[in-house]
């Protein structure tokens, strides 16, 4: 849950966003530049977060009264070497942000910090990851809301999907790229499990109402909705107008998630009553849209 400090959204005095080179913090880095806010954008190629010196070197980047966005991380985490690095990248972010006293604290986390459940995930469902990447994160927020004394806020999107995705990740972004290309999309199973996918642009939108009211807690940034991986291999078929066929193979494990990852967005509704997730089938549409006006 979100609680406001601003009873009405406000500008922050600057928006400093540590990995504004990634997807999701040049999504944020736009976001925040539309609506007026004086950004300052830190890439990889700005500083590097891993070496010894890296939060005395972030903290000459900060100054009093920025808000913060930490959406850096070498992300997904999928090994002990990967956590540790992960954790030296935090250990810098925590130093740089104990160092000076800025005003708000936005933390790009992950709905990988919750374990399985059967019902629809709210931010009181228990934290118990069953990856390096769930556990990195968790760590991460651990580490932030133990060290920081800044106004900390913590968003936890699910899976994400845009244009300028880099991971080519099953689901939307790959079958997106397959469709395009005429070539045939392969589904683990009958790609039967559901979840729910949410657009980087929400998340960036979701992002900046944040930073605009001070907000503090933890929200779930999801649209409240599930499809099955089937589903949306057709509706990017159906986006592309693409002759792409899609494939089923048997399966060698189980299904992540037991096959079913469902969020009840409660908390969304009441921190921003005004604002409307974009549903799948119209953002498979739009990032059609963005890639083919991109290449056109």
């Amino acid at each position: 849950m979100l609680d406001h400090l601003l009873s009405a959204p406000v500008r922050p005095e600057r928006v400093v966003i540590i990995g504004a080179g990634g997807f999701v913090g040049g999504a944020v880095k736009r976001a925040a530049q539309a609506a007026g806010i004086d950004v300052l954008g830190l890439a990889r190629a700005d500083i590097d977060l891993g070496v010894p010196d890296a939060g005395e070197k972030l903290a000459g980047f900060l100054r009093k009264g920025d808000s913060v966005v930490a959406a850096t991380a070498k992300a997904p985490c999928r090994n002990l070497d990967m956590l540790i690095e992960n954790l030296a990248i935090t250990r810098a972010m925590v130093a740089a942000l104990t160092a000076v006293p800025v005003a708000h604290v936005v933390n790009i986390s992950s709905d990988a910090v919750y374990g399985d459940e059967p019902v629809p995930l709210t931010e009181k469902a228990p934290t118990a990851p069953g990856s390096y990447h769930g556990a990195m994160h968790l760590a991460r927020e651990i580490a932030f809301r133990s060290e920081v004394k800044a106004p900390l806020a913590i968003l936890r999107p699910t899976l994400v999907y845009g244009a300028n995705d880099p991971h080519n990740g099953y689901g939307p972004n790959r079958f997106r790229r397959l469709a395009n290309a005429g070539e045939d999309i392969v589904l683990f199973g009958a790609g039967e499990e559901r979840r729910d996918h949410v657009l980087i642009e929400d998340v960036a939108e979701i992002a900046v109402r944040v930073l605009m009211r001070r907000s503090i807690g933890v929200l779930n940034v999801a649209t409240g909705e599930v499809h099955s991986f089937r589903a949306i291999a057709d509706l990017a078929i159906a986006a592309a107008s693409s002759t792409s066929v899609v494939r089923e193979t048997p399966r060698s494990g189980p299904m992540p998630h037991n096959g079913y990852r469902p969020f009840d967005i409660t908390a969304a509704r009441a921190a921003f009553p005004d604002f409307d997730y974009v549903k799948l089938p119209a953002g498979i549409r739009r990032v059609q849209e963005q890639t083919e006006g991109h290449h056109g």
